[in-house]
């Protein structure tokens, strides 16, 4: 087996690190640039294994696993088999399992926008368009939809 690990700091291995109890930099295997690299080395390689973020693992349209390319299970209740609920066959199994708090996090992680100051001009009108009319953009891209509680208290923030 062939293990493949991003060669680039970034928030993927840093939060597949901190599942494993370790840091990025203790990540072993084969160092490959970026998410679109990871995911190739893989398809190319028959004895190859790695992580990657949803997007580069599921086909977009389909939703099934990209060719050449099997989503590996976690046992996530740890009994020592992958239960029906573990296996992620699909994108939309993938996110559901994300969103209900299934699969753990991490791996899976939150991501935020942050600035110095207050979002203001067109950086402000950007985030509020994330937060609202851009939500039904989010699935066709690989993310997930924030529930309406978080909608409202991000919006806060922005001052909206």
């Amino acid at each position: 087996m062939r293990v493949y690990t991003r060669s680039d700091s970034c928030g993927a291995a840093e939060t597949w690190a901190k599942y494993l109890g370790a840091k990025q930099e203790d990540l072993k295997g084969v160092g490959v640039y970026g998410d679109p690299g990871v995911a190739e080395a893989i398809r190319r390689d028959k004895t190859g294994l790695g992580f990657n973020n949803l997007n580069y693992a599921y086909d977009m349209k389909t939703g099934a696993p990209l060719p050449g390319i099997a989503v590996v299970p976690i046992d996530v209740n740890e009994n020592g088999r992958i239960d029906r609920e573990e296996s992620l066959r699909t994108k939309k199994e993938a996110m559901e399992a994300v969103l209900s708090g299934r699969y753990p996090s991490p791996p899976a992680r939150d991501l935020y926008l942050v600035t110095k100051d207050a979002f203001a001009g067109p950086a402000k009108i950007f985030v509020e368009w994330i937060l609202t009319d851009g939500q039904k953009y989010i699935d066709e891209v690989g993310y997930l939809k924030i529930g309406s509680a978080q909608m409202k208290e991000a919006l806060r923030k922005t001052g909206h």
